[in-house]
């Protein structure tokens, strides 16, 4: 009996030590886990951009979705087919007439059933983000949802997604995993947050015509559904309740969904850099909990904070100042990056629509964008198959033999003291043509940042017009607009007030030909040659002007 009494009061005593050490493993991850958990302000005073950000210069994003798949109406179909009038947003006037003719009417066939009809058949990750890197990105953007309120992830939280509709495919799943297989850092963009107000339209009727006051299918309900492809599906998922229908409440909801679902792709898809298409947090204290994940996923895995927020942040030195189809107007003392494209966000064939860039002016872009201490993010048109359009393929094809001929002035550049000299040459080109109030007007605009770009309309830069930057003990001049001769830059006399030391050789990069030169007391002359490597910007480095510090 003895011998039973003491097993039965050994193995309670087990017990208890069990109990305590599990206890003790519990509190103690739960300690942990709570001291790793920083706040946003915790982690702002930690942070320092990750370098493969800021040594990148160049990164490739694909600003692509289900609205890519009709072949006409603009970057904002979904908005815009539900509008005979768009006003001033000119770039979706096709839109519902496109949709009524290769759709039917959007009372009954709506952008529910676009989504659906995007298949992506022809995707494949591995061979864009094979072929982005060798173009010379050092990183790579997709887009996780637009306006639109579809995700491409497979979202817990969201049903409308592409896993369930249309390709029946984790895209961002598939891009990180082929980002990752070619060692290329990985971000997602989101611009969801506008679309309680952008969806309206859905909600709306034909103001004329045969269907006159028919509401649109922004109305149908889960029922309506029944024994047709979206059985199951409620569509006030995709397209919100009608205004009359939305509380306080539910709009609270749908943030804190929104938060749910972004927690989820920054996490499941191991994120290194989020981008939002807006101003500040998205839904403020929501968009900023997601940021604050992001960050301290980041801190935990890595040991330090390597990924990267970016927008159009006001007084937040930890985000990345976004400049939407522009670029800074002077030098700026922390990163940021321009977003550029070369037609439209979306691909579309609209015959109205323009091209805005070629490689010219895209490399113009950068050379700009890089002197300034900022990142080109240079948005990829893919057709709705998945595949990059042949015409785009030869610009982009330009564009990367340009980076890859002239790396070493890009990646890993600084900017210098100034960014540029001889400064808005293609003013002064003008000025003689243009009235004095068209002069100021054209002045002005030289000073914005969003949509600010040089597109391929604009007046070409002089030809002794110069960018700069800095790499190690090597200063690099970019000029905009070579042609053969001698140019003059008054920055690199010797008695500049920026104080360059003596130069001791110049060379074209891709050449080891040196480049005659003369450097004055009030400037350098330096001889552009005839024969060029490449057709464009041509840049030049420069030994011995820069005066490092020990």
């Amino acid at each position: 009996m003895k011998i039973k009494q003491l097993l039965i009061i050994a193995n309670k005593q087990y017990v208890k030590h069990i109990l305590f050490v599990f206890f003790a493993i519990v509190l103690s991850i739960t300690c942990y886990s709570q001291e790793e958990e920083l706040t946003w302000e915790e982690l702002r005073e930690q942070y320092e951009f990750p370098e493969w950000y800021t040594e990148a210069r160049f990164g490739i994003w694909v600003h692509w979705g289900a609205q890519t798949q009709p072949e006409e109406g603009g970057g904002w179909y979904a908005r815009h087919m539900y509008q005979h009038d768009v006003g001033k947003q000119s770039w979706g006037k096709n839109a519902y007439a496109y949709h009524v003719k290769n759709y039917g009417h959007p009372s009954e066939i709506g952008y529910k059933d676009v989504v659906n009809d995007w298949k992506a058949e022809n995707l494949d990750t591995d061979a864009l983000i094979r072929y982005f890197k060798n173009l010379g990105a050092k990183y790579f953007v997709a887009l996780a949802n637009h306006h639109d309120h579809f995700d491409n992830f497979s979202s817990t939280y969201h049903p409308w997604n592409s896993v369930n509709i249309g390709p029946k495919r984790d895209i961002i799943g598939e891009f990180e995993k082929s980002s990752k297989k070619y060692g290329i850092p990985f971000g997602v963009s989101s611009h969801d947050d506008r679309y309680l107000s952008w969806w309206l339209s859905a909600f709306g009727a034909d103001t004329s015509g045969p269907m006159k006051g028919v509401p649109y299918d922004g109305h149908m309900i889960k029922e309506d559904g029944i024994g047709k492809w979206w059985e199951g599906l409620d569509p006030a998922d995709l397209y919100g309740l009608p205004p009359e229908k939305r509380t306080p409440e539910w709009i609270e909801g749908v943030k804190y969904n929104w938060m749910l679902r972004h927690k989820e792709l920054v996490i499941k898809y191991d994120v290194d850099m989020i981008w939002f298409d807006g101003y500040g947090f998205p839904y403020g204290k929501y968009g900023k909990e997601v940021c604050q994940e992001l960050f301290n996923h980041s801190l935990n895995k890595n040991g330090k904070i390597t990924a990267v927020v970016a927008g159009k942040f006001h007084n937040e030195p930890s985000t990345a100042k976004d400049i939407e189809s522009g670029g800074a107007n002077e030098m700026l003392l922390v990163p940021w990056q321009g977003i550029l494209t070369l037609r439209s966000w979306f691909f579309k064939r609209d015959k109205d629509r323009e091209y805005k860039h070629n490689a010219r002016t895209v490399i113009e872009m950068m050379s700009d964008i890089i002197s300034k201490n900022g990142n080109l993010l240079l948005n990829v048109e893919l057709l709705p198959d998945g595949t990059v359009p042949p015409e785009h393929k030869v610009i982009l094809d330009d564009i990367g033999a340009w980076v890859n001929l002239n790396g070493e002035a890009i990646y890993a550049s600084k900017p210098w003291k100034i960014y540029g000299d001889n400064l808005n040459s293609h003013l002064k080109r003008i000025e003689e043509n243009v009235s004095e109030a068209d002069l100021e007007a054209l002045k002005k605009k030289a000073t914005n940042e969003q949509f600010n770009e040089r597109c391929i309309k604009a007046p070409p830069y002089g030809h002794n017009e110069v960018r700069f930057t800095t790499n190690g003990d090597r200063l690099f001049i970019f000029v905009m607009n070579p042609k053969e001769g001698a140019i003059e830059l008054p920055s690199l006399g010797l008695n500049s007030d920026h104080t360059p030391n003596k130069i001791s050789s110049i060379k074209m990069l891709g050449s080891n030909e040196k480049i005659e030169f003369k450097q004055k007391k009030d400037k350098l002359i330096l001889n552009v040659p005839a024969k060029r490597i490449n057709k464009y910007a041509t840049i030049f480095e420069v030994k011995g002007a820069l005066i490092l510090p020990y």
